[in-house]
């Protein structure tokens, strides 16, 4: 038998063959890996072709042309049967029972966690709530009443100018009333002391608005602000209170250091250090070498401020104190900028 017959007969078998190929083929893969057999380097057209050389000049052309049409049945072939099998498969999703979309996921998904201002949060408020203190809420958008002149803040205080605070405009402020994003929480500590009686142990946390942002500063962060007003409050039942919390929230045997300060609405003030979390004390690099950190300031309330919300100065003493959450937290996790909260960026949440 002559080899032109024999490329022939080959051509007629293989197109046969293909076609009974895709009819049998019940899945989209199973479909592409026959198409591959018949179609691949390795497949029965390529093996066909192998006797090509075998085949006389003047009948090349003519098998040439066969097998080219006969690849392009196959690529027909090919598309319609694939088209045919997803129409299949579109009617069994259509006509099958719908999904339970209540039920659990097969595949456990990750849990999610707080964010790690959130946990400080929520950490700090704990601790005072298991020291007496109530915790209260204020609204972010406030009255310069609250925020700056019942604190007893000079009028030309430097935080009142422009370039440190944000002065915003609000549809139904009282008439002649500035108002501000406030700046601290402590407009929470007037807004209390004016709607309660005492005594009062109350602690507010949230969002607070200043014109910083650089390593160490963002123009939103967080604050936490507490105060105590009664009969008899003293010096040293703030000092008690500040001690304890350093030893709940860094653990026992940390040591605290009160240095005299000034804060516009208390009377004395005093920053709060700790012993460094990190070197135990000792000086390092974090600490600057003094074997301190600074964590927040404090002291008794004002007798202006007492007369601001309506309360006696003379039968009533208070403390009050505030501290950055976000300056805790940096410390908590040694993270050295602030901005690092507010990126959003999964990779760095992560590791909390």
């Amino acid at each position: 038998m002559d080899a032109t017959r024999i490329i022939e007969e080959a051509l007629d078998q293989f197109g046969q063959d293909f076609t009974a190929r895709f009819e049998a083929a019940t899945t989209e893969q199973a479909l592409r890996d026959e198409k591959a057999t018949v179609l691949g380097k390795k497949g029965k057209l390529t093996e066909i072709l192998k006797q090509m050389g075998r085949v006389p000049p003047e009948d090349r052309k003519r098998i040439g042309e066969r097998v080219n049409a006969l690849k392009e049945q196959v690529e027909t072939r090919f598309s319609e049967r694939l088209a045919a099998l997803r129409n299949l498969r579109r009617q069994a999703e259509l006509s099958a029972p719908p999904f339970d979309l209540s039920m659990p996921a097969r595949i456990p998904t990750p849990r999610g966690h707080l964010h790690p201002l959130t946990q400080t949060q929520s950490d700090l408020l704990a601790i005072f709530r298991d020291l007496g203190f109530l915790a209260v809420e204020g609204p972010e958008v406030e009255l310069e009443e609250y925020n700056f002149t019942k604190l007893a803040f000079p009028p030309d205080h430097p935080a009142t100018d422009m370039q440190d605070t944000f002065w915003v405009s609000v549809a139904g402020a009282p008439s002649g009333a500035r108002t501000l994003l406030r700046t601290h929480s402590s407009a929470v500590q007037i807004r209390e002391m004016t709607r309660r009686r005492p005594p009062m142990a109350l602690v507010s946390t949230g969002a607070v608005y200043r014109r910083d942002d650089d390593i160490t500063h963002s123009p939103m962060f967080f604050q936490m602000e507490g105060f105590l007003v009664d009969h008899r409050v003293t010096f040293g039942h703030l000092k008690a209170v500040l001690s304890t919390f350093a030893e709940r929230f860094y653990g026992p045997g940390t040591r605290t250091r009160f240095r005299p300060s000034y804060f516009p609405f208390v009377e004395p003030g005093a920053e709060v250090d700790v012993s460094c979390v990190f070197c135990g004390g000792e000086g390092c690099r974090i600490c600057k070498y003094t074997g301190w950190i600074e964590i927040l300031g404090c002291g008794m309330i004002h007798p202006a401020v007492f007369e601001h919300c309506n309360l006696d100065p003379e039968a009533l003493t208070g403390f009050a104190f505030g501290l950055g959450v976000d300056r805790i937290a940096m410390l908590r996790y040694g993270i050295s900028d602030i901005r690092l909260f507010y990126e959003n960026n999964p990779r760095f949440l992560a590791q909390f």
